[in-house]
């Protein structure tokens, strides 16, 4: 009882705070499943588990958690299970057998669990070494007589600590793991792990997008930019973004000379369109009397009919708003970390501000008000942060138009520049493909 109100809370709130986008490679995820993910976003990486399946899902925690005020008993409620570090606790490593056999036992009983085999929550641009925690789990299952799958998950996120930004879940084909009629022993078991952790950390690195560094990201975001307008594909594509993170990889190994080239001239025309706070895709646009006349009407209408429920919001939820955002702001968490800070803080303050706010409408007009706050107050507050962002887009589509629209003379170069960067790129694609594809369909079929 106590897990689902958890999963229908959390996952209820997860699709407010952030816009998730989930693709499964799997439909069926019944029977022993162990959920493996990389692990960028602490607390909210397994909070996301609850969007992708409605089991009960057992997850191992790192052990300090368990003794957090209010997150402790939460686990606890959950039936988590605790992973003692060495860094957390040199001399109770012993303790983690245990875990492993009650993760064991769980799936061989036909449980699901969840675990991150990096072993702790990062900020990389890339995913850490895989732990061998997860093989040795599913080896004592599979020594049991039971057949298990290993169901690799890969996040993505767009701008993990922001609000209403987007997260791409991507649940990618099992691995299977079969029952162990003569289990492998010594230095045969030892490969026995080996071989599988490297398959789940192939598995993962397949569904994410791994760099060399985070200004490479930068690289890839705008190459897909450019590559997607010439094309006519939708931009950022989770899929193609892995493919080109990858080429990158392969064009700065072999010919790094060519690759600096590349990313210096992409980037700064990055930099360029970022000083007139404009993106490829707005060069291609054409500013016609009519498209100009229907933005104008739509956004006029909008601050008519909006602004006055924008106001509204802006004065009832100012002071939570306010403490969140100053939290966030002066609280000693790592960068990893920081959402699930915003994340819990909404979960508490918000409730709790609803429910003053509704205590001061029956106040203030009895029934009537108290019936009116409780159903008004979270559409409202979901509609201020939704009128804010519309209008924060409009106005940089018209400083984009000011400064695009007028200025011929440095919009044909611009769209000179990235025509000439869009036939470099299509030209690495079209070298790249054929290697990329091989690498693939040998992952695939591995």
């Amino acid at each position: 009882m106590l897990y689902r109100l958890v999963r229908a809370i959390v996952a209820f709130a997860l699709g407010l705070f952030y816009r998730v986008e989930v693709v499964r490679h799997v439909s069926d995820l019944s029977g022993p499943v162990m959920f493996v993910g990389n692990h960028p976003n602490s607390l909210i990486d397994p909070a996301l588990v609850f969007v992708i399946t409605d089991r009960q899902v057992t997850f191992l925690a790192r052990e300090p958690l368990f003794r957090a005020p209010v997150l402790g008993w939460l686990l606890k409620g959950l039936g988590a299970l605790p992973v003692y570090r060495k860094q957390d606790h040199p001399g109770l490593m012993e303790k983690n057998d245990g875990t492993l056999e009650a993760a064991a036992s769980a799936l061989a009983q036909g449980k699901a669990i969840t675990i991150f085999p990096e072993g702790k929550s990062h900020s990389a641009p890339q995913m850490s070494d895989i732990k061998t925690g997860c093989a040795r789990i599913a080896l004592r299952v599979a020594k049991k007589g039971t057949a298990l799958r290993i169901v690799p998950i890969g996040l993505t996120y767009a701008q993990k600590h922001r609000f209403r930004s987007k997260v791409h879940i991507e649940v990618g084909e099992p691995i299977l793991v079969p029952a162990l009629a003569t289990p492998p022993e010594g230095k045969k078991e030892q490969e026995w792990v080996q071989a599988l952790t490297r398959q789940v950390g192939d598995a993962l690195r397949g569904l994410t997008i791994n760099l060399e560094t985070w200004e490479d990201l930068g690289l890839i975001e705008t190459a897909d930019q450019l590559f997607a307008l010439r094309n006519g594909y939708r931009e950022n594509d989770p899929e193609r973004l892995r493919l080109m993170a990858k080429g990158a990889g392969i064009l700065r190994s072999v010919d790094p000379e060519r690759f600096d080239e590349v990313k210096e001239d992409v980037l700064s025309y990055r930099a360029r369109l970022e000083m007139l706070r404009a993106d490829p895709k707005d060069l291609s646009l054409s500013y016609e009397r009519g498209s100009i006349f229907a933005f104008v009407v739509r956004n006029l209408a909008a601050l008519l009919f909006g602004f006055p429920l924008f106001v509204l919001g802006m004065a009832l939820f100012v002071v939570p708003f306010m403490i969140l955002r100053l939290l966030s702001m002066v609280a000693p968490v790592s960068r990893d970390r920081r959402a699930t800070l915003k994340f819990v803080s909404a979960l508490v303050m918000v409730p709790a501000w609803w429910a003053l706010l509704t205590a001061g409408g029956w106040a203030l007009w009895g029934t009537p008000g108290l019936v009116t706050v409780l159903l008004a107050a979270l559409p409202l507050a979901l509609y201020t942060r939704y009128f804010y962002e519309r209008r924060k887009a409009a106005l940089g589509d018209l400083i984009a138009f000011f400064r695009l629209g007028s200025r011929s003379r440095l919009r044909v170069h611009l769209i000179a520049e990235g025509e000439r960067l869009q036939e470099e790129i299509q030209r690495l694609a079209d070298e790249f493909r054929p290697k990329l594809e091989a690498e693939r369909s040998m992952s695939s079929g591995g």
